[in-house]
């Protein structure tokens, strides 16, 4: 189901792409897409024919909310939810930063320890550390 899904996407040229598994981290599904459309046309076009591709691979009729207004369309396909928005109402709700938040965390915390206070390394000094 997942690689129906994902082609889809890539060949309808759905924008920003990120697939997020699910295992160990909720009971709902074991994948998670999310997708953007670059209008409501087009987002209503990509769900449209998701829906259609798992039906003819044999999924039956898959439930999805939003599809009038297609702002934000939420696609269940059980093993599988996917997720298509617009580029306004995704960044307004990030659900990549609440399903994956480790992506999103910096790399290091040498960023936030440069702030006002922190400790300081001496250029000289080993710390054990790449540079």
């Amino acid at each position: 189901m997942l690689p129906i899904i994902l082609s889809r996407l890539d060949e309808d040229q759905a924008q920003d792409v990120v697939s997020i598994n699910l295992t160990g981290k909720s009971d709902i599904a074991d994948a998670m897409i999310i997708a953007s459309g670059r209008s409501q046309r087009h987002v209503g076009a990509l769900a449209d024919k998701i829906l259609r591709d798992l039906k003819d691979a044999g999924y039956g009729t898959v439930p999805a909310e939003g599809l009038p207004a297609c702002d934000w369309v939420l696609i269940d396909a059980g093993d599988v939810v996917v997720h298509l928005f617009r580029p306004e109402v995704r960044d307004f709700y990030r659900l990549e930063r609440i399903w994956a938040p480790e992506r999103y965390e910096p790399a290091s915390s040498d960023a936030a320890a440069d702030g006002p206070g922190a400790p300081s390394t001496d250029a000289g000094e080993d710390t054990g550390l790449p540079h």
